[in-house]
């Protein structure tokens, strides 16, 4: 089963003379954990705005499918794609710190699309929200939830940011470079992490990422894109070893390599 099928998407922003996104036809399966690579400019961010409805549509012209659980949201009326947001479609962003209300409490905040999408008392969304602050391995769910976004870590943060995505129990998460802003051991955990809670709760993830390595770790396949094109699609492992194209060998040539001090 299929939870995203875009085809032959693109976008292009008023004004520009070329389309950001050109074409693409990109796939997500039930259950898997799908990369999608590229360095900046490669119209990788303008494809998960897209998909997440931060897009604004008046600045742009869009053309293609994207079919999530078989309805083309492109087309989808404005309240019925904000029905499907934040409860069948959870987002992770990059930078937690500055996605997050600093005045707001955490607890609330992973609470939000509860409050939004169902009919749970206070106490039932208070309740979910422990939940899954539990169940991204944060220590003292409580303390967390009582907390201030500059009273955690961006280790903790980001979290947070999946606990919020998970807490209305999506079909599918896009992950929009979640792990840029952490240092190696924290981005590790956080890996493993997406990956116990794509096995445990079977929820499927498109990963948006710079870093092949990272992508390498965690999906069972990649597309490469560049300028607005996927040039190549495949398993990480043959992306890795058998690059078909010279843009996925430039990439992985660029990740730098452990010199060993003798």
């Amino acid at each position: 089963m299929t939870v995203l099928e875009i085809k032959d998407l693109r976008v292009r922003f008023h004004g520009a003379d070329h389309d950001a996104v050109r074409g693409i036809d990109l796939t997500v399966a039930d259950g898997e954990i799908m990369g999608l690579v590229g360095e900046s400019g490669s119209g990788k961010t303008v494809t998960a705005m897209t998909l997440s409805g931060l897009i604004e549509r008046k600045k742009v012209t869009l053309s293609g499918e994207v079919r999530f659980d078989g309805r083309d949201i492109l087309r989808l009326p404005r309240a019925e794609l904000r029905a499907i947001q934040g409860r069948e479609l959870g987002v992770v962003f990059q930078e937690p710190m500055t996605a997050m209300d600093p005045l707001m409490r955490i607890g609330p905040q992973v609470e939000e699309a509860l409050a939004v999408h169902t009919q749970l008392t206070k106490e039932q969304r208070r309740a979910r929200a422990l939940e899954a602050l539990r169940d991204v391995d944060l220590p003292a769910p409580e303390e967390i939830y009582r907390k201030y976004p500059h009273e955690c870590s961006g280790g903790q943060l980001q979290r947070v940011m999946i606990a919020a995505a998970i807490v209305t129990d999506p079909h599918l998460l896009l992950l929009d470079e979640p792990t840029t802003a952490l240092d190696v051991t924290v981005q590790a955990q956080i890996l493993a992490l997406l990956r116990r809670l794509n096995r445990e709760r079977g929820i499927s993830m498109l990963l948006i990422s710079h870093n092949l390595q990272v992508v390498r770790r965690i999906c069972s396949r990649v597309a490469v894109m560049q300028r607005g094109h996927i040039v190549e699609e495949g398993a990480p492992e043959q992306l890795f070893t058998a690059p078909q194209h010279p843009y996925t060998a430039e990439l992985i040539n660029a990740i730098p390599r452990r010199v060993r001090r003798g």
